[in-house]
């Protein structure tokens, strides 16, 4: 997400002058308010309606219900959001905010001539944030994938009398002919030989 470019926001306060004051700051900025609550309720609902770039949030301090609202909304629809707290909270407050997935949370109020480098602080977060899981991801599907094969080729090995290259070729060759992913036809093969003879029961 380009820090540079216009912001859909959806902003939740349920004190109209401050809702006043921050969408006039983010209009100043050329960022667009698509999208206005009092509360977090049915947060995940609405940003999947609203579909904003950005989720800011100014009230007291997070609840439960807040906290569960961000964390439903940063599993299902993730976006960067940036959270004002009007009180000053302790560290565990703080820290089950960024654990539910505020990604700038912001100790002292809204303070409208900050909003451009706190959204800005708030996106690069969230993009290393996501950088970082989707590779967590991929590492852990990669390993998924490996333990499949190396389960198929077992398999193989012990129905064909063969040797492990032997059934690696044999996998590689039947995912070339059928132009299918290996963890794929290893997993096919599992289950046709557990079917054949009951192996891996």
């Amino acid at each position: 997400m380009s820090k540079d470019k216009r912001l859909n926001v959806l902003l939740i306060d349920d004190e109209p002058e401050r809702v006043e004051a921050l969408t006039e700051a983010l209009h100043k900025l050329g960022h667009n308010v698509v999208c206005h609550l009092p509360n977090t309720s049915d947060l995940n609902k609405h940003v999947e309606e609203s579909l904003p770039d950005i989720v800011i949030i100014d009230m007291d301090s997070p609840n439960r219900d807040t906290l569960e609202s961000m964390a439903t909304m940063s599993r299902n629809n993730p976006r960067p959001i940036v959270f004002f707290a009007e009180k000053q909270n302790d560290h565990k407050t703080m820290s089950d905010a960024i654990n539910a997935g505020v990604s700038a949370y912001i100790a002292d109020g809204l303070q409208p001539e900050r909003v451009t480098a706190i959204i800005d602080t708030a996106i690069a977060h969230f993009d290393a944030h996501s950088s970082l899981k989707a590779e967590l991801d991929k590492a852990r599907n990669q390993l998924a994938d490996r333990k499949i094969i190396e389960k198929a080729k077992g398999m193989l090995m012990k129905h064909q009398g063969c040797d492990e290259e032997q059934a690696y070729q044999t996998l590689r060759k039947i995912a070339m002919d059928r132009h299918q992913s290996l963890p794929v036809v290893a997993q096919n093969v599992i289950e046709a030989l557990k079917g054949l003879t009951g192996m891996g029961k």
